[in-house]
């Protein structure tokens, strides 16, 4: 497989996914795979196809969500010239694209109620109709289809054909979310890291410094395994110094003093200016009552807002006490107080 599509992690909720999917890749059986987004729903289609006896025949690939309804029938059975405006030739649809292969259908649950009807009849008897066509077509089609919707609930609430599900779900590979895979956050950064300063032609890799690790361990990741990536990456290339462990990672890229302000509501008086939203709190332990000594509490997390301000501001110690309201005096203090100049050069410029 090509190095986009290679599947890393090895907590056990993970790889009893993959190892369902290569399973199931055998089988000429329609499969659901599903998950939040950024959890490898398109990885794991791929590896159903690359591993199934159709693995040389077309992958052919639908975002059920990127068209609007009045399309998506004609991209899914195609259409003949003149079936209506616009349709100026005839043009095969995905399924007659995909024929003797594996047709992915991704954002299943938002397919519309006649689309459902359509695609009910292509699993259930191997053929389909152009719009405008009055005889099927006959097609040989794996079906895998992915979606982060309940569907057995849209079934249930008449959104979903309930027919339709029991078509499809044969076998059906819920994809874990990254922060319940224990031991997966340091392994994918890593490798994500490596392969940033590899394309930044870094001569070694520094790694992540301990705070900053901590920091990713911790965090919720609701874009799961796309986020990751996306954070690990913009912190390697925005690092100064490939010889430092990196110290910083910006978990919302939009995150900025300078970020402009929602508009007002239409409701407010003209030349009134909105008042200034409050500084975010800063975040208590979420157990407190495993707080049972308060005194190491707040020197933790004291400890924690320096590390993470530093890191920020690279090191540079007069941007930090600015930032964190301190004189350099007191910041140089607190650095003493916690320790944090081991391993670290001072820079107070």
């Amino acid at each position: 497989m090509e190095r986009e599509s290679q599947f890393i992690g090895q907590s056990g909720a993970f790889l009893d996914a993959v190892e369902r999917a290569s399973r199931a890749a055998a089988m000429n059986r329609p499969v659901l795979v599903i998950g939040e987004r950024g959890t490898g729903k398109e990885l794991i289609a791929e590896r159903l196809h690359r591993l199934s006896s159709r693995w040389d025949e077309p992958l052919v690939t639908m975002n059920c969500a990127a068209l609007p309804e009045t399309l998506i029938e004609a991209e899914l059975f195609g259409h003949e010239a003149g079936a209506f405006t616009g349709a100026t030739k005839a043009r095969a649809g995905r399924f007659e694209e995909a024929d003797r292969g594996t047709l992915f259908l991704d954002e299943l649950g938002t397919l519309s109620m006649g689309a459902q009807e359509r695609l009910l009849r292509a699993v259930e008897y191997g053929e389909v109709t152009r719009i405008g066509a009055s005889r099927p077509i006959r097609v040989d089609v794996r079906i895998v289809a992915a979606t982060n919707d309940d569907l057995p609930a849209l079934a249930t609430s008449g959104e979903f054909r309930a027919d339709l599900l029991d078509r499809l779900s044969f076998e059906v590979i819920t994809l874990p979310p990254l922060r319940v895979r224990e031991g997966d956050i340091g392994v994918l950064a890593e490798y994500f890291g490596r392969r940033m300063a590899a394309e930044l032609d870094w001569h070694g890799w520094p790694g992540f410094a301990p705070h900053v690790m901590e920091q990713l361990e911790n965090y919720d990741w609701p874009g799961n395994v796309r986020e990751l990536r996306n954070v690990i990456e913009r912190a390697v290339y925005r690092w100064a110094d490939p010889e430092d462990p990196i110290a910083h990672v910006q978990f919302d890229p939009f995150d900025s003093p300078w970020r402009p302000r929602p508009p007002a509501h239409r409701g407010s008086a003209p030349g009134v200016a909105k008042p200034a939203a409050a500084a975010p709190a800063v975040q208590t332990p979420q157990d407190l009552d495993a707080i049972d000594d308060l005194r190491a509490a707040v020197d933790a997390h004291e400890r924690a807002i320096l590390e993470h301000a530093l890191g920020k501001h690279r090191w540079n110690q007069r941007q930090t006490a600015r930032a964190l309201g301190l004189t350099y005096d007191q910041l140089r203090h607190a650095i003493r107080k916690h320790g944090l100049m081991e391993g670290q050069e001072a820079n107070g410029a």
